[in-house]
């Protein structure tokens, strides 16, 4: 459980500097010519699992997809909401003991997260914006 709680956390930490260093007017940009929705959007997807996933954690089953962010245009609520749900998480998770089937909870929060980052590695090459120093040097972006 340690190294899955380590995971977990350099990747929300991963998601926090992508988010932190976009502006403002990044957070409503789509992909081209392509369906999608918004950065901002994805970064909503996030926030909703966290907070879903961490339901499902504490009561060893899944109890449906809520999100708390309302405001996927404003840069700092969106970062409110990301610090907020990755605190919630670790800290339920640093301070008790899960059975097996909460941790398949924990690992399923742990890919969910991560393959947002492969799509956000995608928007951010769709419209030509920078990665942070940390993405750089996790995916080789």
């Amino acid at each position: 459980m340690k190294i899955l709680l380590q995971r977990l956390q350099k990747a929300f930490s991963l998601t926090h500097d992508l988010a932190f260093s976009l502006e403002p007017e990044e957070l409503q940009l789509k992909l081209k010519n392509l369906p999608s929705n918004t950065i901002g959007q994805q970064l909503w997807c996030i926030v909703g699992a966290r907070e879903s996933y961490l339901r499902a954690i504490i009561n060893e089953g899944w109890s449906g997809f809520s999100c708390s962010l309302m405001d996927t245009t404003a840069k700092e609520k969106v970062l409110q909401a990301l610090d907020k749900s990755a605190d919630e998480c670790l800290s339920f998770l640093q301070d008790c003991e899960i059975n097996e089937k909460q941790e398949v909870w924990v690992f399923t929060l742990l890919e969910h997260e991560l393959q947002h980052h492969g799509q956000l590695i995608r928007y951010c090459y769709g419209n030509k914006i920078s990665f942070p120093m940390s993405w750089n040097e996790r995916y080789t972006v």
